[in-house]
């Protein structure tokens, strides 16, 4: 299955969000689904992150 995740559900992802319900992080995660992320969610994050409205814990 193919699928397009927003900046929101991206974010819950990466940081372990529990607002991420336990379906979509297994739709995430399993192999043989296409996840993608629109390039307008890194251009959101980078804006957010320059402003210092987001922070993100991975380096």
């Amino acid at each position: 299955m193919q699928y397009l995740l927003d900046t929101h559900s991206f974010l819950w992802f990466i940081n372990g969000d529990e607002q991420l319900s336990d379906k979509a992080r297994w739709y995430i995660e399993d192999p043989n689904n296409d996840g993608y992320i629109s390039i307008a969610s890194f251009w959101e994050m980078s804006i957010k992150l320059n402003l210092g409205k987001l922070r993100i814990a991975m380096p």
